[in-house]
């Protein structure tokens, strides 16, 4: 049976009335599991006004009592986490292992955001002139709102929802109309946590919901995760309409491995960041940079052996190492950029395409495909392909190593594998790009540090989650005091200076 879903705005489900839909699939059978409505502009519109009243309310409460919501809302989630991995899983098709890991890195943010309180503080400098007092306080900006992809249906919206609404914020989230039952389900336990309704909405749409976010007054900032022209996209429309954004793109993540690397962990670890969660992950490892023939011809026998070892199933199944893709389309696409590698000549080690999985032949299923001798100028080199294909670009010597990843558009993440120090100190300095991990196959910075990647992987000048997120979305007023005690002055015409 199809389910219809829904919005949630004001705290309850609320049926789209646009009379369009789009399919939800089950990646891991091909088969339609649900619809779900994509709202109208005038929908929008309704949801920010819902959330504009309820943040008056939100925004009064001190930052403790909002923490305290957020702490229950954190042992919600524990509670039903078998519950929410399970639907994350249905709708997605990565493992349920890594779905529970999907949502442990969201609620890895909110915990931070529970810390709001400290952040939230002003400075305050008493005496900075004869009986004067300066003092600063930090303030939610009232109705903010996240742009969130389908990879991460969980991990992303905490991310961008915890820091906001810790600050006092309304938030109005568009999830995408791929995997959006799991969103729905924060939204519910929002509300038994003892959020005030409207302060969380979740409105589900397509461009028409972008746009209708983008140009409304009432929206003060907008948090983005997708592709890259996206991204542009939002961030430029964003600031052409006086909104503070966020906006994170694609990513062509590298790996240096060093002569001197361990290559068994070296392999282990790319066959995690380059095939987990069939490689549909914006910090994914889609490029191996072996340094030296000698690194390269070793490392390219023992990933070959491995990527025969994988084992692709439905993503329920507790022995899959990786599920499906999202959907026909994903697996089309990644399937065509494989063909491009193939006629502009780089050397195919492992085929992923046409593998079926026994008793699920409808699934969007796409095999571990593996490539050597990739060069820069190449198609799958340059672009994301966003599926599980991992390639091996060869580097005579660290200097050529060093320069791929700088050069590369994107600047999301980056690691190098090494036991010399020197190196990864010099490599970790020098490199141009926003995350780097030394012996660490996936850079992500934990809850309060923060996430963002650079070039055309990151818009704005703010990153999320950590500090910079509390910076986004509060606004600073700075009071300059002073009680004058019976003093009485003329008229001043100059600045006014603190002698």
């Amino acid at each position: 049976m199809v389910r219809e879903l829904t919005h949630f705005v004001g705290g309850v489900a609320v049926a789209g009335t646009s009379g369009r839909f789009s399919d939800v699939f089950d990646p891991s059978t091909g088969e339609v599991q649900a619809r779900v409505p994509l709202a109208t502009t005038e929908e929008v519109e309704a949801a920010i006004a819902n959330a504009e009243e309820a943040q008056l309310v939100w925004g009064a409460w001190n930052p403790q009592r909002r923490a305290r919501v957020l702490a229950k809302f954190l042992t919600l989630v524990e509670r039903d986490l078998d519950k929410l991995a399970r639907l994350l899983s249905s709708e997605h098709g990565k493992t349920v292992a890594d779905a529970k890991g999907d949502i442990q890195r969201g609620v890895e943010v909110v915990e931070f955001a529970v810390g709001g309180p400290h952040l939230l503080k002003g400075e305050y400098t008493t005496g900075a002139g004869t009986g004067i007092d300066v003092y600063s306080m930090r303030q939610p900006l009232g109705v903010v709102a996240g742009i969130t992809p389908f990879n991460f249906p969980a991990m992303i919206p905490l991310w961008k929802c915890g820091p906001a609404l810790a600050a006092g914020n309304a938030f109005i989230l568009k999830p995408s109309e791929r995997d959006p039952s799991v969103p729905l389900a924060l939204a519910e336990l929002f509300i038994e946590a003892g959020m005030p309704p409207g302060v969380f909405n979740v409105v589900i749409g397509d461009k028409v919901s972008v746009d209708a976010l983008l140009h409304d007054d009432r929206v003060k900032a907008i948090g983005f995760v997708g592709s890259t022209p996206i991204a542009q996209y939002i961030y430029e429309t964003a600031a052409q309409n006086g909104k503070r954004a966020q906006c994170f793109g694609g990513a062509k993540n590298h790996m240096i491995v060093m002569p001197d690397a361990d290559l068994d962990q070296v392999a282990d670890a790319l066959i995690g960041a380059g095939y987990g969660s069939a490689g549909e992950r914006c910090m994914a490892i889609s490029v191996a940079v072996p340094v030296g023939e000698a690194t390269a011809n070793a490392l390219a026998a023992k990933l070959t052996e491995r990527v025969k070892e994988l084992k692709i199933g439905p993503a329920l199944d507790e022995t899959s190492d990786y599920g499906p893709l999202v959907t026909q389309a994903a697996v089309d696409k990644v399937s065509g950029y494989i063909q491009i590698g193939i006629d502009e000549g780089a050397t195919l080690l492992a085929d992923g395409r046409g593998h079926v999985v026994e008793g699920y032949e409808n699934g969007f299923y796409l095999g571990p495909t593996l490539f050597d001798n990739v060069t820069p100028d190449m198609t799958i080199y340059l672009e994301e392909i966003f599926g599980p294909v991992l390639i091996i670009a060869r580097a005579k010597d660290y200097e050529e190593a060093l320069r791929l990843p700088s050069e590369h558009m994107y600047g999301n993440g980056v690691s190098i594998f090494t036991r010399d120090g020197d190196t990864a100190r010099d490599f970790t300095a020098r490199v141009n790009v926003g995350m780097v991990g030394v012996n660490v196959p996936i850079p992500v910075p934990i809850a309060y540090h923060t996430f963002g990647g650079w070039k055309k992987s990151g818009f704005g000048d703010l990153n999320q989650h950590g500090p910079d997120a509390f910076r986004f979305y509060t606004k600073t007023k700075t009071v300059t005091s002073r009680w004058p005690s019976g003093l009485k002055e003329g008229a001043s015409f100059s600045i006014p200076t603190m002698d």
